[in-house]
């Protein structure tokens, strides 16, 4: 029981997975130097700060699942997704700088609130073109094996986003400390780099890609919201899918967001300007790591497509998660000034972070056509009106978990013009412990949800079959 899907064509791929890079651009920055930058550069105390993002997230709530059904209903001449695309890329680009303005403000409550608000907005945003692009992913591409393809595609861009940022970022901002500017301006200047470069992508694909089920029949078929989020809940796969992503990804954000604290406090002995000789060129610790990291990832993510072709996504990725896991326990072991030590380490992580990128999503559009079989309908935009709140649910988390637990154990804020700054013993371990066995006990806490996964190729094939025999049945005229 097979049906034929017209194959997605290499340019349709690299324009739809070159919108991963305005994401990323976005995503790798708050994942990982957010959570430092609040406590080192806006100077909040990391409980206060950690209450500011998971207040943001609240808001997410609400934004992602509407904007979903909004883009789901939707009627208009250039499709359901593609005007959020065309009319919010610039304001998502300038969202940037909002995120990464440090107030001055002296009052700590004031300064969480204004940094709170700074955040939703910027949120906003970023839901407003986020939600609308990955909803386009199950409609234009409907194979099970072509999302994985276009997936990697997408991921490709993403590393490649991910790399940019994570090196770049942290030189900006240091070379602009040591050339007698401030780490705001360095942060405003990194903001302003990368927001402008994000717009890019979504203009091209809101020009350029057509919606294969963009039809005004679909569209007027409108139900009500509740019901639709009830529906997606009794979605069985969608719940594991949702259970997976959420795992997978709270793991990534986690050790992302440590991995500065790490790398400064601990490895480097509170150096906050510590650099490595690598490859005959000198950078920051961080874009040392992250760099090798990634890299590894770009070049290891066609092994990982082509593994969960040959044995199915939900078994690579499983494969992956458990080497990531081995890797995180070995990484707690790492000691002050062992950098040789932990680039070796970021290496063999990056071979399991492709998979950690390119499987999870996957994976979670297969679900789409499981509720099109049980409704009659397609709830893309609230489908991934959740999973965009899901995502963003991880990143503050993270932040909430990472900032809280150093705060507890005695994390202090550094004046700003200090090179080299030491941490209590109880905030070493802390940071330690969440960047090392936290992550691998997140790690197979993910590689659980995945063994239980319902969702085969085989299964997605014969519901595949089902919904293409009930189109031609509605296709053909009725009997005179």
């Amino acid at each position: 029981m097979t049906t034929t899907t017209p194959k997605l064509s290499v340019w349709t791929k690299l324009i739809y997975g070159y919108g991963e890079w305005g994401l990323a651009s976005f995503g790798t920055l708050r994942q990982i130097f957010y959570a430092i930058f609040l406590t080192d550069t806006v100077g909040l105390d990391a409980r206060l700060a950690s209450v500011a993002a998971l207040i943001g997230v609240i808001w997410d709530a609400i934004n992602d699942p509407v904007v979903g059904t909004i883009s789901d209903r939707l009627k208009t001449r250039w499709g359901r997704r593609r005007p959020f695309l065309l009319f919010f890329s610039i304001p998502y680009g300038l969202g940037f700088l909002l995120l990464w303005w440090a107030p001055p403000i002296d009052n700590q409550i004031v300064l969480t609130i204004v940094v709170m608000l700074a955040y939703m907005l910027s949120d906003t945003f970023q839901t407003l073109v986020v939600v609308p692009y990955y909803a386009l992913t199950p409609e234009i591409a409907p194979d099970y094996d072509q999302r994985t393809s276009l997936t990697g595609f997408r991921m490709f861009f993403n590393l490649l986003a991910s790399l940019a940022t994570a090196v770049l970022g942290p030189m900006i901002v240091k070379s602009t400390v040591s050339g007698g500017g401030t780490a705001q301006q360095g942060y405003l200047a990194v903001a302003a780099l990368f927001g402008g470069l994000a717009a890019i992508p979504f203009l091209l694909i809101g020009l350029v890609i057509r919606e294969r089920y963009a039809d005004a029949a679909e569209a007027d078929r409108v139900v009500p919201f509740r019901q639709t989020v009830r529906t997606a809940w009794s979605n069985i796969p969608f719940r594991f899918a949702t259970g997976l992503y959420m795992l997978n990804w709270i793991t990534f954000d986690l050790v992302a967001l440590m991995l500065p604290f790490f790398l400064t406090y601990w490895v480097a002995r509170g150096d906050r300007l510590a650099k490595v000789n690598l490859f005959g060129e000198s950078f920051t610790l961080e874009s040392a790591v992250l760099g090798l990291l990634l890299i590894t990832a770009v070049v290891a993510l066609p092994f990982w497509t082509w593994l969960a072709r040959k044995l199915s996504k939900r078994v690579a990725y499983m494969i992956g998660m458990s080497f990531w896991a081995v890797v995180q326990l070995i990484l707690f072991t790492a000691q002050p000034g062992q950098v040789d030590f932990v680039l070796v380490l970021a290496v063999l992580a990056g071979i399991s972070v492709s998979t950690a990128h390119v499987l999870p999503d996957a994976i979670f559009p297969d679900v789409i056509e499981w509720d099109e079989l049980r409704t009659g309908r397609r709830h893309e935009g609230i489908y991934y009106g959740v999973k965009n709140f899901v995502r963003k649910l991880t990143g503050a988390l993270a932040i909430f978990l990472a900032l809280q637990v150093l705060g507890w154990f005695g994390y202090v804020s550094p004046d700003q013009g200090a090179a080299v700054f030491q941490q209590s013993d109880s905030a070493l371990a802390a940071m330690r412990f969440l960047t090392g066995p936290m992550g691998a006990l997140l790690l197979v806490s993910a590689i659980a949800m995945a063994w239980f996964y319902p969702l085969t190729r085989e299964r997605h094939t014969r519901i595949r079959a089902l919904l293409e025999r009930r189109r031609q049945r509605a296709a053909r005229p009725p009997a005179p």
